[in-house]
């Protein structure tokens, strides 16, 4: 696996999930492609729009056991477990990043609320 790229991406997620970069629609729009959309924890569909319009959750995350699975040379699939501080819940979490117009993007993203807790899935192969 490239840890090069792992860690690229692993930063374009945390960047993501950053609080200041989701205040700001201009961050949170360049990270998002444009066909970006998602399957939220509430289980409701978003595209780009309408996150840039009605914006997204301001909360203190963390990533754990982040991991790439590349399945075309332009596009990887990531998978990780967060911790949500604010709203004290977990998620398994799903990316897709795609290289479009000579950078990562954002494609698809998907999480998943979990009664599992971090000290289980610290010693696990699949978050």
């Amino acid at each position: 696996m490239n840890s090069k790229l792992k860690d690229q991406l692993r930063r374009l997620e945390e960047t993501h999930i950053n609080i200041e970069v989701r205040k700001s629609m201009e961050k949170l729009a360049d990270i998002l492609a444009d066909e970006f959309f998602e399957i939220s924890s509430s289980g409701k569909m978003f595209d780009k729009e309408e996150c840039l319009r009605t914006g997204v959750v301001l909360t203190e995350m963390k990533i754990h056991n982040y991991e790439i699975h590349p399945l075309a040379p332009d596009v990887v699939l990531a998978t990780y477990f967060l911790t949500d501080k604010t709203r004290n819940r977990n998620t398994l979490r799903s990316s897709i990043w795609k290289w479009i117009d000579g950078r990562w993007q954002l494609y698809f993203h998907q999480g998943t609320i979990t009664d599992v807790q971090l000290s289980e899935v610290e010693t696990s192969r699949f978050t």
